[in-house]
């Protein structure tokens, strides 16, 4: 009797199907697998609506073409194109929802080009969702320097859940996938101080005057715009913050230090709301969120210029933030002259604002110190975001009042015994599970 050791045709393709979808399985890596229960969450974070949100969520990668742009890389000017994620209320069918493999996901790099690819709580390409006599808001996420598009992809799903049309961008000369952060880590800074703003304000005037998969159901006159890192420095400037670098910090941050360079690279930087000259605030913007924004620690801000700024603004930092300068964050926003919000996260430093680290950023330092903060769980401060950051959109964007209840805070959030009961708990967040925090506004002026 002679015995094969081929295995028949059939066998082997079901085997090779099966090692596919066991590998697509592993590749997309789960970031929450456990979600907070109701009762310790934030109200109006994902864990804390617990399946109360409105929508279910779709999402589609965008190119866009910005034409005539001023290129840093080849001193040229060129078509500078930003890949977008657009996440969307949307149509997924009954059977869609109850079977989570028809779930997408999200592949990017570290730093350091380590791939990996993270599951999604959204559909990919699932037909966008219409609602008779409502539009949706449109929001911008921009990341920091260096990031990718869904850096903060658990904001995009939750306010496209609430029914908000969100687009990432992905920064062109300023990603992981571009940078290459060992042997030449500021090749794209200068890109990244020129353009942030710009990139930010042509991807809302895409979306809100060009015809694309969203276009009809898009509100064309309310946004909101959320910036992280130098994301935040961009946001500063499109409502109206200008930019004032003179000759040291504009040698510092493009490094050169040719006279005539620096004369000429001044001119390129020294603008207002995204490249124009003076203070043309698009009226569009109605509320805009700075986490962690660079900048203000060598003052890149005219001061007078903040106290112009009439979009109200919710700042975001750690008071231990060793790369923006809290000092500089919480100067920013006693100058702003809208109404504007602090949030600090007490013994945190700059990377509140990103998903947890994947498991690959876990094998060195340079890696894991894009996502780690030391004090704090990443996933708690993504709710705790999360949670700010719909009430500020639905507060000032969608103009629901009583949203704006849960920026109405003050001091601290640790609750402290009086006469041995203890103080109440922030509103929105449940007794003993807000701690670490304190709240500042100045909203009570306007």
């Amino acid at each position: 009797m002679i015995v094969s050791n081929k295995i028949p045709t059939g066998i082997m393709s079901v085997l090779a199907s099966t090692c596919l979808l066991i590998n697509m399985a592993q590749a997309a890596e789960q970031l929450y697998p456990v979600a907070l229960p109701i009762k310790v969450a934030p109200a109006l974070s994902a864990a804390g609506q617990a399946e109360n949100s409105l929508y279910p969520v779709g999402v589609k990668t965008v190119t866009i073409t910005h034409k005539n742009q001023f290129d840093v890389m080849s001193q040229s000017v060129t078509d500078r194109q930003l890949t977008l994620e657009v996440w969307y209320p949307a149509n997924v069918t009954d059977k869609q929802l109850k079977d989570h493999s028809t779930k997408t996901s999200y592949a990017n790099q570290t730093r350091l080009g380590q791939p990996f690819e993270m599951a999604a709580n959204a559909y990919r390409d699932a037909e966008i969702r219409v609602e008779p006599k409502q539009s949706f808001p449109v929001i911008v996420l921009s990341h920091g320097y260096t990031g990718y598009r869904t850096i903060m992809f658990y904001l995009g799903e939750h306010l496209a859940a609430n029914g908000y049309v969100v687009a990432a961008i992905d920064h062109t000369d300023s990603t992981n996938a571009e940078v290459d952060m060992v042997n030449t880590p500021f090749s794209g800074f200068f890109s990244t101080l020129l353009n942030r703003a710009r990139d930010q304000q042509f991807t809302l005037d895409y979306l809100t005057a060009q015809t694309h998969f969203a276009s009809s159901v898009i509100d064309k006159n309310h946004a909101g715009l959320l910036g992280y890192s130098m994301g935040g420095y961009g946001a500063i400037n499109t409502v109206g913050g200008c930019y004032q670098f003179n000759e040291k910090t504009t040698a510092q941050f493009t490094g050169t230090d040719n006279p005539q360079v620096i004369q000429q690279a001044m001119a390129l930087l020294n603008t207002c709301t995204a490249g124009k000259a003076d203070v043309q605030t698009d009226p569009k913007w109605q509320a805009a969120v700075a986490i962690a924004p660079w900048g203000a620690q060598h003052q890149l801000f005219a001061p007078k210029s903040l106290q112009n700024i009439d979009v109200p603004m919710l700042y975001i930092a750690g008071d231990l933030d060793d790369v923006s300068g809290y000092e500089g964050i919480e100067d920013a926003y006693q100058q702003t002259g809208s109404p504007s919000y602090l949030l600090t996260y007490h013994n945190a430093r700059h990377n509140i604002a990103p998903h947890p680290a994947p498991k690959v950023a876990f094998n060195n330092d340079l890696d894991l110190g894009h996502y780690f903060e030391p004090a704090w769980d990443s996933r708690q401060l993504n709710a705790i975001n999360e949670h700010f950051v719909l009430a500020m959109m639905d507060c000032h964007v969608k103009k629901q009042a009583k949203q704006c209840e849960f920026l109405q805070l003050e001091g601290s959030s640790n609750q402290q015994n009086v006469e041995g009961k203890p103080t109440p708990a922030w509103k929105g967040f449940p007794a003993r599970f807000a701690t670490g925090m304190s709240w500042k506004s100045n909203s009570s002026q306007h």
